[in-house]
C-alpha cells in the first residue's frame, strides 16, 4: 500500500515537473545560410559566445524537458547538448527523411510526437528570443513582432488579439511576422492535423503554420508580442551578421568553416568537424599536462575544458610581460626533444600542408601576379623556391602549435595556454619551435582584434593591415629574443608568410583573400632577401 502511494505521488510530481515541454526542430539543413552548414548543423553556429541553440536552452526554466530532433549533422547538436547541459533533460529523435522528397518540417514535428503528448512549446532553431516570459502554453498561443523587412516572413493576421491566420511570405496586409515561436496546448488537434496535411500531401513543404491554420477554426490562438530588439533571427546570412552585432563577445575569435569555439561561465567547448583532430587535442592535452587547461569532457566531436582564471593575454600584454611570457615558454614549453626525420615532417607541414591549402583557395579565386605594384611569379613558384631554403630544417621540441597571444592566458602564477594544435604532421608530442615562433610573430601583426575591426584591404593593388603600437615593439622584442637564442629570424618571416597563406581558405572572403595576398607579398619579399640557405 505505502509503495503504491509512493508511486502514485511521484507520477503526479513528474506531471508536475512535465506540465509541458519543449520541442526545438534541428533537423534541417539549413540551405539559407550557404556554405555555414557545410560542417554542421545550423543551430551550432556561433552567435558571441555561445551557439544558436544555448540562448534557446537558457531561455527556459532548467527543469523544462526538451525534445529535439535530428537530421543534419544530428549528432553534432546530440554531442554539444549532452557535454554543454548535462543536467538537462534531452529526448532526442532521429528524422529518417531530414531532406529531398517527402521531407519537411512538418514531418520533423511528427516523428516527436509520441514525446509530446502534453502540452508543448514549438521553438525553432533559428529564433532568439531575449528578455521574454516563460510562456507556458497553459493556452495555444501564437509570438509575433514587428519586422521592418518582412519579405523572409510568414505573417499574422489578428482580430481583438486573437490569431485569425498565418500567411506564406510576401502576403500583403497582415499585423506582425511570425517569429517561429507557439504555443501548443491542444497537442492532440495539432497532430491530428498535422498527420492528416502529410498524409493528403507527402511532398509539400508541411509546417507547423498549416496545422496551425486549420486549428483556428476550432480553438483560439492568443497573440503575444515580443520587442522587435528582443527577437533575433540566425536563419539567413543576412539576419545572422546583423544578430552578431547585436551580441558582445568575451573573447575575439576568427570564424572557421570547421571548427568553432563556445564560452560559457565556468567552462569552453571546442568543436571539429573532423573526429580525428577533435581526439588528437584531447591527448595532447595529456602531454601537455600543467601547461592547458584540464579535459572535463569529451565526445567524438567536441571536448570540454575548465576556464582559466586570468586575463587574455592579448588584452593583457605589454614589453615587461611579454619578455617574461618568451622566457616562460623557452622553460616550459621549448623543451629540446630527439627525433628522426623532423625535416622531412617539416616539409610534409610547410610544403605539402600549403600547396593543398592553395590549392583549395585557388578553386574560389585567382593567383594574382602583381601585389601592391610589384610583380609576382605564381605561387606555385614561390613555394618550390622556398622548400629549396633551410626552411624545412627545422628544431625538434615540445610545442603548442597555435601559439598566438589569444591563445594564451595570464594567471597569478604565471601562464596558462589554450587551443592547442593537434599535431605536428602527424606528431602528437615533438614539433618544430619554428613553427610556435612564426605563429606568435604572425599573431603581432595579423592581430584578431585588427581583422575583426576590419583594419586591412584585401585588394592586390594596396594590400595592407594596420598594426599596433604596443604589439610593434612586443614583435622587436620577439624578434632580439629569436637572435639572442641562436636562432634564425629570416626562416621565422619567411615561415610567418607561409602561415598567412595556409589560413587563407579557411577563412570567410574579405579576409580569405587578404591573408593570401598579404602571404605571397611577404613570401616574395622574403625569398628576394633569402639568406637562409
Amino acid at each position: 500500500m505505502v509503495n503504491t502511494l509512493v508511486r502514485m505521488i511521484s507520477l503526479e510530481l513528474m506531471m508536475v515537473m512535465e506540465e509541458y515541454r519543449v520541442l526545438i526542430t534541428t533537423s534541417g539543413l539549413g540551405s539559407r545560410l550557404g556554405q555555414l552548414t557545410d560542417y554542421t548543423n545550423k543551430s551550432l553556429i556561433r552567435v558571441a559566445d555561445k551557439p544558436a541553440i544555448s540562448y534557446i536552452v537558457e531561455s527556459y526554466p532548467k527543469n523544462t524537458p526538451f525534445v529535439v530532433s535530428l537530421g543534419h549533422f544530428g549528432a553534432h547538436v546530440k554531442q554539444f547538448l549532452t557535454l554543454a547541459y548535462p543536467d538537462y533533460n534531452f529526448t532526442f529523435v532521429e528524422v529518417d527523411k531530414y531532406k529531398g522528397e517527402g521531407s519537411s518540417l512538418g514531418y520533423s514535428m511528427l516523428q516527436c510526437k509520441e514525446h509530446l503528448q502534453c502540452p508543448f512549446v514549438f521553438h525553432a532553431s533559428d529564433t532568439i528570443l531575449l528578455n521574454r516570459e516563460a510562456f507556458a502554453p497553459n493556452d495555444n498561443y501564437i509570438i509575433g513582432s514587428y519586422k521592418k523587412d518582412s519579405s523572409q516572413y510568414r505573417t499574422l493576421n489578428l482580430n481583438s488579439g486573437k490569431l485569425i491566420r498565418i500567411n506564406e511570405k510576401d502576403e500583403m496586409g497582415f499585423d506582425y511576422c511570425y517569429v517561429g515561436v507557439a504555443g501548443i496546448k491542444d497537442y492532440d488537434l495539432f497532430f491530428n492535423h498535422l498527420q492528416a496535411l502529410i498524409d493528403n500531401n507527402p511532398n509539400q513543404d508541411i509546417s507547423d503554420v498549416h496545422a496551425i491554420n486549420l486549428m483556428v477554426s476550432n480553438t483560439s490562438f492568443e497573440y503575444k508580442h515580443i520587442c522587435e530588439e528582443n527577437w533575433f533571427d540566425v536563419g539567413n546570412i543576412a539576419e545572422l551578421a546583423q544578430t552578431r552585432q547585436s551580441f558582445t563577445a568575451s573573447i575575439e575569435v576568427l570564424d572557421k568553416k570547421d571548427e568553432s569555439i563556445f564560452f560559457f561561465e565556468d567552462f569552453v567547448v571546442k568543436f571539429f568537424a573532423d573526429s580525428e583532430v577533435n581526439l588528437n587535442r584531447v591527448k595532447r592535452a595529456e602531454e601537455l599536462n600543467g601547461l592547458v587547461p584540464k579535459i572535463l569532457d569529451y565526445t567524438e566531436n567536441f571536448y570540454k575544458y575548465r576556464k582559466a582564471e586570468g586575463l587574455l593575454f592579448s588584452k593583457s600584454v605589454n614589453s615587461i610581460k611579454f619578455k617574461k611570457f618568451l622566457e616562460w615558454a623557452k622553460t616550459n614549453l621549448w623543451t629540446n626533444l630527439k627525433i628522426e626525420s623532423l625535416q622531412e615532417k617539416c616539409y610534409d607541414f610547410y610544403i605539402n600542408k600549403t600547396n593543398k591549402r592553395v590549392e583549395a583557395y585557388l578553386k574560389d579565386f585567382v593567383d594574382v601576379c602583381s601585389i601592391n605594384g610589384e610583380p609576382l611569379p605564381s605561387i606555385g613558384d614561390l613555394i618550390q623556391k622556398a622548400s629549396e631554403t633551410s626552411l624545412c630544417t627545422g628544431l625538434p621540441s615540445r610545442f603548442h602549435g597555435d601559439f598566438i597571444l589569444d591563445n594564451v592566458i595570464e594567471t597569478k602564477d604565471g601562464f596558462c595556454l589554450i587551443d592547442w594544435r593537434q599535431d605536428f604532421a602527424g606528431d602528437l608530442v615533438v614539433g618544430d619551435v619554428y613553427y610556435d615562433l612564426a605563429k606568435l610573430n604572425h599573431n603581432l601583426t595579423v592581430n584578431h582584434d585588427l581583422v575583426g575591426k576590419g583594419y586591412f584591404n584585401s585588394d592586390p593593388d594596396n594590400c595592407y593591415i594596420l598594426t599596433n603600437s604596443k604589439l610593434n615593439e612586443c614583435r622587436e622584442i620577439l624578434h632580439k629574443f629569436i637572435l639572442d637564442n641562436g636562432l634564425d629570424l629570416e626562416k621565422v618571416k619567411m615561415l610567418t608568410s607561409i602561415i598567412w597563406i595556409n589560413m587563407a581558405p579557411l577563412h570567410e572572403y574579405p579576409l580569405s583573400k587578404f591573408l593570401y595576398n598579404f602571404g605571397k607579398y611577404n613570401l616574395y619579399k622574403q625569398l628576394s632577401n633569402d639568406n637562409t640557405h
